[in-house]
């Protein structure tokens, strides 16, 4: 049964800054319409910007908040997360930490001054959606701030740990610090490949934590990077899956699940040295608004169940329904209440 606490992330928060491309922003900061950046200074001022626009709407976002995002709604359990991660005491920031916990998500932020709090603007044009995500202050966790003792105590309490992949580039000692405690207490650790390029120029940093991860998630493109910067001789992604399964793992007690989404294709997991194939629900073509945030959410569907101690089957069926009702939506968003059953 889900608890206050029993689920706790580590990862980058930022603000998504949502507007509807009325006054040609795309244009004026040369973007294209479908589409996903990192920031460069020449789009700095457009997060002021846009933030003034009458459509604007500020959703919380980042890889592991999404996830834990969607988990809360699923669980119905208040305070059932627990999110770490770094911000600025700056508007954005006030707006990020007020969203997250009127969405019920317990939010532990280090504040930092050296940059202000990360955000991606959203750009919206018929269907299409252009990202532009400036990191900032996410860069800017430190694990001494989970060491304080009144934060390490949610640790403590969680049972069930999730970082998307992302962190990797800001703080992996934080990481791996969540990681060994969860294999020395026997608890679960999850974490995301998230992106190809951390797959193969953050290598290095991804198979240390590695042998601590119980469940790692990763789509197509994911796996395939995997694969080639690891050198494991395959293209083919039941055996990837398979041969990521069978890596080194610490904690001999519980072998390690990989589980790999490919849009409309199944989903294939590795356990135990088998292969499952779920077939992916799909959504009419008019009833799809988009897929940013949809990755998230299968995490976020399959981490509800899992702390509720079902069945992997239950916790793909979750995953494929919060992923399928996230693209009938604008960005990571969803209902009141959910209808899963």
């Amino acid at each position: 049964m889900a608890r206050e606490g029993i689920l706790l992330g580590y990862g980058n928060p930022l603000l998504d800054i949502s507007v509807t491309d009325k006054n040609g922003i795309l244009e004026k900061y040369k973007l294209k319409a479908n589409d996903a950046i990192l920031a460069e200074d020449v789009h700095k001022p457009m997060y002021e910007e846009i933030s003034k626009n009458e459509d604007v709407i500020f959703i919380p976002g980042g890889a592991t908040l999404n996830a834990l995002r969607v988990a809360q709604w699923l669980l119905q359990v208040p305070h059932a997360t627990t999110f770490f991660g770094c911000i600025a005491d700056d508007e954005f920031g006030k707006i990020l930490k007020r969203k997250a916990l009127e969405e019920g998500v317990t939010v532990r932020f280090q504040i930092t001054d050296k940059e202000a709090t990360g955000t991606c603007a959203v750009i919206c044009k018929g269907r299409d959606r252009s990202l532009v995500a400036n990191l900032a202050a996410a860069n800017c966790y430190t694990e001494d701030h989970l060491n304080k003792p009144d934060n390490w105590a949610f640790v403590e309490k969680a049972e069930y740990f999730y970082c998307a992949g992302f962190p990797l580039t800001a703080c992996p000692k934080a990481m791996l610090q969540i990681a060994k405690h969860a294999m020395e207490k026997n608890k679960l650790f999850t974490m995301n490949l998230s992106a190809p390029f951390l797959c193969s120029f953050f290598k290095e940093a991804m198979l240390e934590i590695l042998p601590y991860i119980d469940i790692l998630f990763g789509n197509e493109l994911e796996a395939d990077e995997f694969a080639k910067a690891n050198e494991l001789n395959t293209t083919d992604r039941k055996d990837i899956a398979l041969k990521i399964a069978a890596l080194k793992k610490e904690n001999k007690k519980r072998p390690r699940i990989v589980v790999i989404t490919q849009g409309d294709q199944p989903t294939y997991v590795a356990q135990d040295g088998k292969i499952t194939e779920y077939p992916a629900t799909t959504v009419k073509p008019e009833n799809f608004v988009d897929a940013n945030g949809a990755g998230d959410s299968f995490v976020g569907g399959f981490l509800s169940q899992l702390v509720l101690g079902k069945s992997i089957d239950e916790c793909i069926r979750c995953a494929h329904y919060a992923g399928n009702l996230n693209i009938q939506h604008s960005g990571c968003t969803f209902p009141d209440k959910p209808t899963f059953v």
